[in-house]
């Protein structure tokens, strides 16, 4: 079992990520997770003070079936559609990890405790259907210590305005570039600005901004192992730590500026960054380099249950290091141009691969929840006759 502290009672380096002002979320829900009592006990004793999910985790775990089989029983009796179906389940499995959440949120004032569930990646491109989502959403789950996750999109920009315009807290995924991730801040001061002039308690009103790792270096490597110089594979590794390294940076410099601190006057919280996409893709990498190598205070760090157990059985946390390493971060980055290496190809290739991804694996799961509902009413209509 994942532990906090280890047995010679000395702080284990999940506590020292929460000593450095780090959020440990977990990335990853299931039914049989809250079920079995998982859920609690990493809460409990494992560190973790919030939970992410995406579409591909629905996928894994409600396209299994394990735990969702009365649901969808009692789904095909009434005859639902399969996208009704889906939003029953998956907001029925936000709702209860919110429900066991809820105390974390009560003591850190809302600031943690929290569950993220994502609008429908199909209309990542639609700004009036993903606020409609949004909305229904935050009514469906009933907790208000859910958090709706919206794509950094350029139609997913206004969305977050409009979202949080009206009370509703945010995540936002999908965040690739330092350019995006400067508009995704400025969305987020303008729906703070609009939902202080609608008279909405500021303080309530929390957003995170996910900012992806480690497919930035999968994609970066790949290019460097192609071009194969000492130089391009001493680089390997490199480009993904500073890129969020320089995200940090930026968001240092949007929340000490005058606009956010005018909101902070009347209760405003800053968006927090969130490091996402943290299990490390290569094994040739030390399984916890997102985590040890992205320690910042004000930040979260949501991992996948592997990293999440690596953190706490051999995780070396060392304080800050990210503050200091903004001029290496830009070296680094710069470096990686020289080679003809475009970050902005880049980036903008992972956001299209991001989106199309999260659509896919919604289609999937759509699928096996389609072939759950015909079957269990066949089996209906056999045990009727």
């Amino acid at each position: 079992m994942i532990t906090v502290t280890e047995a010679t009672g000395t702080p284990g380096a999940l506590e020292r990520l929460a000593d450095e002002g780090v959020s440990v979320w977990l990335d990853d829900l299931s039914r049989t997770r809250i079920e079995s009592g998982d859920l609690a006990r990493l809460v409990e004793t494992g560190g973790v003070v919030g939970v992410t999910t995406n579409p591909s985790i629905f996928q894994a775990a409600i396209g299994s079936g394990a735990g969702y089989e009365e649901q969808l029983a009692d789904l095909a009796v009434r005859g639902v559609t399969v996208d009704e179906a889906v939003r029953m389940m998956t907001t029925a499995d936000v709702r209860a990890a919110a429900d066991v959440l809820r105390p974390v949120y009560e003591a850190t004032g809302g600031r943690d405790g929290r569950v993220s569930i994502e609008v429908d990646p199909r209309l990542a491109h639609d700004t009036a259907a993903t606020v409609a989502e949004a909305r229904q959403l935050f009514w469906l789950v009933d907790r208000p210590n859910v958090m709706i996750k919206i794509p950094a999109t350029r139609a997913g920009l206004p969305a977050i305005t409009e979202v949080i315009g009206a009370g509703i807290s945010v995540n936002v995924t999908l965040i690739f570039s330092l350019e995006r991730y400067r508009e995704v801040m400025d969305a987020y001061l303008a729906g703070l600005e609009k939902a202080r002039a609608a008279g909405h308690d500021l303080a309530t009103v929390h957003s995170v901004a996910s900012f992806f790792v480690s497919r930035v270096d999968s994609e970066i490597d790949k290019r460097l192992s192609v071009l194969g110089t000492d130089e391009a594979l001493a680089l390997k590794g490199r480009a993904a730590l500073a890129n969020a390294r320089l995200a940090y940076e930026a968001y240092e410099e949007a929340f000490a500026g005058d606009r956010f601190t005018a909101l902070a006057g009347t209760g405003a919280q800053r968006q927090r960054p969130l490091w996402a996409s943290t299990g490390v893709k290569d094994p040739a990498y030390r399984d916890t380099l997102y985590v040890e190598e992205l320690v910042a205070p004000g930040t979260v760090n949501t991992m996948p249950e592997a990293t999440l157990a690596a953190t706490a059985d051999h995780g070396d946390v060392r304080g800050d290091t990210v503050t200091g390493g903004y001029d290496r971060a830009r070296a680094d980055l710069a470096a990686v141009e020289r080679l003809g290496i475009s970050y902005d190809e880049v980036v903008e290739q992972l956001e299209r691969e991001g989106v199309a991804k999260f659509e896919a694996a919604w289609q999937d799961l759509l699928d096996a929840v389609t072939k759950s509902l015909d079957s269990k009413a066949d089996d209906k209509g056999v045990d009727g006759e």
